[in-house]
């Protein structure tokens, strides 16, 4: 896997990027106990997901491309921490890096843009429930502020083993 740093565009996703989103999305579904989620997804299945996420307000999705080509290199999201309405100014984030493009800093490229969209926003606390162990993305959650707060413990279940869940919370401004 290449080090090497990867140019990179981030813009907000849209509905045209559905079919790559998913695939993505999907290799993490059948390859790994980064998801919980077991079976895959159609595009049809994922786009709902994709419309919580409008171009303005807290839930955002954010897409990192190739410039020229925009080959979908990854993709970030923040979503509702919590159905109930108390929980309206605290969100879930998440990473997903497309398979190759790992530790060529999209995940950064990803971040900065997601938080700096989400910066303006009523906002409070953001939060990330990492599948342990999960090295590369605990550095990525600690560089950019989110602190442990705890663990559940063989909390998920997939590919015949229990899982343990790391949350981390990071204050908003």
């Amino acid at each position: 896997m290449s080090t090497e740093r990867t140019e990179v565009q981030v813009r907000p996703g849209v509905e045209a990027d559905l079919n790559s989103l998913t695939a993505l999305y999907n290799h993490y579904v059948r390859e790994t106990a980064i998801t919980f989620d077991t079976e895959i997804f159609t595009p049809r299945e994922r786009r709902p997901w994709l419309l919580s996420h409008p171009e303005d307000g807290p839930y955002r999705l954010m897409v990192a491309v190739t410039p020229g080509t925009q080959e979908i290199l990854g993709y970030a999201t923040s979503s509702p921490f919590r159905a109930k309405a108390a929980y309206a100014t605290s969100v879930e984030t998440t990473v997903y890096v497309a398979p190759g493009a790992g530790r060529r800093g999209v995940g950064t490229h990803l971040y900065n843009a997601l938080f700096e969209a989400l910066s303006g926003e009523d906002l409070h606390r953001a939060y990330a429930g990492i599948a342990l162990p999960n090295e590369a993305s605990t550095r990525l959650h600690e560089r950019f502020g989110f602190q442990y707060v705890g663990t559940y413990r063989e909390v998920g279940r997939k590919f015949g083993r229990y899982w343990d869940v790391a949350w981390y919370e990071k204050p908003l401004p």
